[in-house]
């Protein structure tokens, strides 16, 4: 069973192949200018993107939905969607993001103005920093406590499922409250509501997440085949991208600040904290040398891997210079950190701009 709201370690192998999740190395081929995620192997899997993929590649209208649950500080794993997002809107998408304010109250007994500051100066204001168009005509944000359409679908959707499904979803029990329950029936409507006749009827949707919001994905689906005699709803696509390594090893945390890099914090202790995080190196110089560094166990590589470096050659000369030990751990740290500055100098140079926008939005 996956947890979507407090996910820790995970096997992606073991889920590809225990909830039918598709490889996504099958299709990259023919994927058209794909992103260095997909190419790279951070998306590593996916349910029906080919449908999706199709569709960009004839220029045909097409859907995808990203969210935030506003319950803390943005980190720079919470960038690599906003990453695919940018992708799908260069693409021509139509851009539906949400703000699951009713699933933060409920999962985070996080209040309603509470969430909507954090929505609009964190997430909202550096989604914008980071490059996304969120003024344009097809690009729809919103607060789920305040849609009312969003609602009336969402009590569509709970008469297409009962508390047994739910609970061989996501493990309730007689003691979960109500409000959390019905919070996975909101995401479907969340994932659903870019079909709706108002935003032009039935369409293909794609939502990139990470792979414990898959439970989410399957619900999803499988009330969209329920649905679709009323509405037309075709089921949604997906893409799940691995996780972002926390500084000390383990998962990236909003909640746990040594695990995580935020982006509102400034350059200096960016770098700083870059400087602290576990590497693959080996006990001594001479070991590294003669064995050469541990590349894939390594959180600066998979710094250089998800954000900090574009060019593929360049990217590669690094794995096999640690591979075959010339690359010392501390020169590696330093290209991180200064490339680290430049990345935050650019988001932080954008976000009083953005945050005007991010207010105006919601």
């Amino acid at each position: 069973m996956i947890d979507p709201w407090a996910s820790s370690s995970v096997d992606y192998d073991k889920l590809v192949n225990q909830f039918g999740i598709q490889k996504f190395s099958d299709l990259i081929n023919d994927v058209e200018n794909p992103h260095r995620l997909m190419k790279r192997g951070v998306i590593f899997g996916h349910r029906d993107f080919d449908k999706v993929n199709n569709l960009i590649n004839k220029k045909e209208d097409f859907a995808v939905v990203g969210g935030m649950m506003p319950s803390g500080q943005m980190h720079i794993g919470h960038k690599m969607v906003v990453d695919q997002l940018k992708w799908y809107q260069d693409k021509g998408a139509m851009l539906s993001i949400l703000i699951a304010d009713l699933e933060s109250y409920a999962a985070r007994d996080m209040s309603f103005e509470k969430a909507r500051d954090i929505a609009v100066n964190e997430y909202l204001t550096n989604y914008i920093a980071l490059g996304l168009n969120l003024e344009e005509d097809n690009v729809n944000v919103y607060l789920q406590s305040k849609n009312d359409t969003l609602r009336d679908l969402a009590f569509k959707a709970s008469k297409k499922t009962n508390f047994n499904e739910l609970k061989a979803i996501y493990g309730f029990n007689q003691s979960t409250n109500i409000a959390h329950i019905q919070a996975p029936l909101v995401q479907v409507a969340d994932i659903l509501l870019p079909q709706l006749e108002e935003f032009g009827g039935p369409k293909r949707v794609v939502v990139p997440v990470g792979v414990d919001q898959d439970p989410h994905i399957r619900l999803t689906r499988d009330i969209a085949h329920k649905l679709n005699d009323e509405y037309g709803f075709l089921p949604p696509s997906s893409t799940y991208h691995r996780f972002l390594t926390g500084l000390s090893g383990d998962k990236m945390s909003s909640s746990k600040p040594s695990t995580a890099i935020y982006l509102n914090e400034d350059s200096k202790t960016a770098a700083k904290k870059v400087k602290t995080a576990k590497t693959g190196g080996r006990e001594s110089l001479k070991e590294q040398q003669e064995l050469g560094g541990q590349v894939d166990n390594c959180v600066i590589y998979e710094m250089f891997v998800y954000h900090l470096i574009d060019d593929d050659k360049e990217l590669e000369k690094i794995r096999h210079d640690c591979l075959d030990g010339s690359l010392r751990c501390g020169d590696c740290k330093a290209k991180a950190s200064e490339l680290m500055v430049e990345m935050f100098d650019e988001i932080h140079d954008r976000q009083d701009e953005a945050r005007e926008i991010a207010n105006n939005l919601i």
